[in-house]
């Protein structure tokens, strides 16, 4: 019997911790589901036997409709870059500057980083502010002052098999709407990139339901992540050029979303200082370490990561041309019609002469996009290309992706539109019609067509090695060079692609100068700027060892004045502008409108296409008075003019020097020939009974344009700063108004009739005038490209209201004493409406 109890005993002992151990597993099971005491599980009750499993930077892991990342301990603290994609586009989006397949809408830095509790938590990274000495007490103040913010959390489901690593699950944070995977949150558009948010779409909260991953795959340095994102449809959206195109009647917009999850280096690449002498874009930062005594905000260039082979480097050091460890490769969209892709790769393959002189070959080259190859695709953030977009926006652009860390850049998506033709076509009709018979018809031969897209091609992906728009390389040619045939045809009519020169229209019939010398090539400026850009210094450790260095090369280069930068949007110098030619606007302009008074009497044979309207000739009309208004607002920049050459503290010379007066003088007095007087050339009533122009509606137009830009507040007062800084020497603001009206109101000693068109003229210059006198309330103000609105507030304490109240005074004096002079009555009506308009700005009471 005692036997019998023992093994009950025994058997009841086992039974009871069994129990106790059902127990606690239910309670664990228990604690799990309510959130309490939450752990991670063993790999295999989480990554099942029905996973399908992709191995590369994070294993990725497919369960049923759920996603997992498997991130390795490795991997935790490292910097990514998340580059979000449009990959299909919907059909009720708008389409205009953005919104087609391969549009960038968001990046980003991140970093998974272990926290408390069994979490891994995301957090997005700044570079803006940086302290990188840890050494130092100020960086553990600026890291206290500059958390990086925690953008996602997420449970560890479980430790690797190796326990090196950590399982998440990826499903809802990948649905979800955020600004790291989606759009970002507001409009943002930055040097080397533009970004749209979800207004541009004109999407509106997401629709979960409507929702869905498509499939993620990870390749060794890069995770690449395919979503479906519907939103409700909101009004609103962009339009930059044309109208948006999108329907109405839809009520969703689902997109198909890429995101790309790319590895940054461990060591970012070396800085370089951004210098105003050379046009690169550039990032900005506040640098704690930079000065002992205080902050200072600095910028680096972004630029390419080309280095020779571990091999090379000697070599490299000798002199020698040497292949980089990386090319620099682009790729043709699949969609690009086949006929233009041969200018498409040579555009690129341009650039390779520029790379030799900074000790590269073969540093740029372009591919055709492989065919059926399931580890390429057109939104994997390891290739970079010429996206084809179908689109009747005429124009193209060259964004890139960066790392922030150190302006490296990553990768670039040129975006190619479609109807960038037309635009290609209409600026070579205007401007090389005059001298290239090709260009007299409104469809070019494919050979011709080509090699604009190829010069098109290279700008953009100028773009995209890091080169700014340079709008001053062309103000440094000789005019009287653009017309020499072997000089122009060798060197090119600037020195820069990146410039906004377009053809040579300075060429006239008789100098017979072949397509060499009126196609815009890669330079002698876009050479130089590679070079300053990509030859390496290793002696140097870091931009500040490198700074004295470059600073000394870069005086010495720019004693070749074909290597000037002239920036974008310099309000003030007259040699930055778009559209130029030429060390002479004046000169240029003459010769340009010469060509134009060729081309007009020729238009209604040149755009003829049988069976269609009178479209084109509508349109290639509207260029050349087009055309024209830039020809004057070149020659107008001159008057109140400033240049600007930016030098380093070690060159003598001065930054700021105002225009001479005789430029300025020349100005007023060619834009009074050309302009002021009526340019009878642009009346052509041949056209206009074809295309309802009239003109009265297109001269007066232009003439409003100018002398908007003549009178203005800034023009005025930097007349005024100079007269204070040079006394006689300066083109003084009385000189002006004086040059002025004896070319708008020549009418008035003599008492002649005047003509409608001067009569348009003359009411024009009194209403700017009186516009400077009372200028209107802010929500009346229009703003006009080029020109800064001054305050009111500024005009008080100048002279220019003076000037402008004393010159309306005489004015009106002499335009008293015409009205009982002239028989015209319409010239009489004209004056008497002046005076009237006069009288009441000036308070004279009657």
């Amino acid at each position: 019997m005692s036997l019998h109890l023992t093994r009950f005993s025994i058997i009841l002992f086992f039974i009871l911790i069994s129990l106790q151990s059902f127990s606690q597993s239910a309670s664990r099971d228990t604690a799990r589901r309510s959130g309490f005491g939450n752990g991670p599980k063993p790999f295999r009750e989480v990554i099942t036997e029905k996973a399908r499993t992709d191995e590369g930077l994070f294993h990725v892991h497919r369960v049923e409709d759920k996603w997992y990342f498997e991130i390795p301990d490795s991997l935790m603290g490292r910097d990514i870059m998340v580059v979000n994609r449009i990959a299909k586009s919907s059909v009720n989006a708008p389409k205009s500057f953005g919104g087609y397949a391969g549009d960038q809408i968001n990046e980003s830095v991140i970093r998974f980083e272990k926290g408390p509790n069994n979490k891994i938590y995301l957090k997005s990274v700044s570079f803006t502010t940086i302290s990188r000495d840890s050494t130092q007490p100020m960086y553990q103040a600026v890291m206290n002052s500059n958390i990086q913010p925690i953008s996602a959390s997420f449970d560890i489901k479980a430790l690797s098999r190796d326990s090196l690593g950590s399982v998440i699950d990826i499903t809802e944070y990948l649905n979800s709407d955020n600004d790291v995977i989606a759009f970002i949150s507001g409009s943002s558009a930055t040097a080397t990139s533009v970004l749209l948010n979800k207004f541009s779409f004109q999407a509106g909260s997401l629709q979960p339901d409507k929702s869905y991953i498509s499939n993620i795959r990870s390749y060794p340095m890069n995770i690449e992540v395919s979503t479906v994102k519907t939103y409700s449809k909101t009004t609103g959206g962009i339009s930059i050029g044309t109208p948006s195109s999108s329907p109405g009647s839809q009520s969703n917009i689902t997109l198909q979303i890429n995101n790309s999850f790319v590895l940054l280096p461990a060591k970012p690449m070396q800085q370089r200082f951004y210098d105003k002498r050379v046009g690169f874009y550039y990032r900005s930062y506040t640098d704690y370490d930079a000065n002992p005594q205080g902050v200072e905000n600095n910028s680096m260039i972004i630029r390419w990561r080309l280095e020779p082979k571990d091999e090379d480097w000697a070599r490299y050091l000798r002199g020698e041309l040497v292949e980089p460890k990386k090319p620099i490769v682009f790729y043709i969209d699949p969609a690009t019609p086949k006929k233009w892709v041969p200018y498409l790769i040579q555009g690129v393959n341009d650039w390779q002469v520029a790379f030799e002189k900074a000790g590269f070959k073969n540093a740029i080259i372009a591919k055709e996009a492989p065919v059926n190859d399931p580890e390429w695709s057109l939104e994997d953030s390891r290739y970079s290309a010429i996206v084809y977009k179908p689109s009747s926006i005429e124009n193209a652009y060259g964004p890139s992706v960066t790392d922030p860390r150190s302006g490296e850049i990553l990768e670039s998506h040129i975006g190619w539109f479609h109807n960038v033709m037309k635009l290609l076509h209409d600026w070579y009709f205007i401007q090389a019609a005059a001298v290239d018979p090709r260009a007299r018809k409104m469809q070019f031969d494919d050979e011709l067509m080509g090699q604009l897209i190829r010069f098109v091609s290279s700008h953009e992906v100028g773009h995209t090695l890091g080169l700014q728009h340079n709008w001053g390389s062309s103000a440094t040619v000789p005019v009287e060079k653009l017309r020499d045939k072997a000089w122009v045809e060798a060197n090119g009519h600037t020195p820069s692609i990146m410039d906004y020169a377009r053809f040579n229209y300075v060429a006239q019939p008789e100098d017979n100068i072949g397509q060499p010398g009126i196609f815009p090539r890669i330079g002698d400026y876009d050479i130089w700027a590679i070079e300053w850009g990509y030859r390496l210094f290793p002696a140097f450790r870091s931009a500040e060892d490198e700074k004295a260095h470059i600073n000394k090369w870069t005086i010495d280069k720019l004693k070749d004045k074909r290597l000037w930068f002239g920036e974008q949007g310099n309000m003030d110098d007259p040699r930055s502008q778009n559209e130029d030619l030429g060390d002479d606007a004046v000169k240029a302009s003459g010769y340009g409108v010469k060509n134009l008074q060729r081309i007009v009497p020729n238009l209604l044979n040149w755009t003829y296409v049988p069976n269609e309207d009178y479209s084109n000739l509508s349109n290639m009309y509207n260029q050349v008075s087009g055309q024209f208004s830039r020809y004057m607002s070149h020659v107008a920049k001159y008057v109140g003019g400033v240049f600007e050459t930016p030098r380093s503290v070690d060159e003598l010379a001065p930054v700021f020097e105002t225009v001479p007066e005789i430029k300025q003088r020349e100005a007023v007095d060619f834009l009074s020939k050309q302009l002021f007087t009526t340019p009878g050339w642009l009346i052509n009533q041949e056209i206009f009974s074809r295309i309802g122009a009239n003109g009265l509606t297109v001269i007066g137009g232009i003439q409003d344009n100018i002398l908007r830009s003549l009178l203005n507040s800034r023009t005025l007062n930097n007349l005024l700063k100079a007269e204070a800084e040079q006394g006689e020497k300066a083109y003084q603001l009385l000189e002006l108004f004086a040059d002025l009206k004896k070319g708008i109101w020549s009418e008035l000693p003599a008492k002649k009739a005047v003509d409608i068109y001067r009569r348009a003229l003359q009411k024009s210059y009194v209403n700017s005038l009186l516009a400077l006198l009372n200028p209107p309330s802010s929500s009346q103000m229009v703003s006009i490209p080029g020109i800064s609105i001054i305050s009111s507030s500024t005009n008080d304490k100048s002279d220019v209201r003076s000037v402008v109240r004393a010159h309306l005074t005489s004015l009106r004096t002499e335009i008293n004493a015409a009205v009982t002079g002239t028989t015209d009555l319409m010239t009489k009506y004209h004056f008497q409406d002046l005076v009237k308009r006069m009288d009441k700005a000036l308070d004279v009471r009657n």
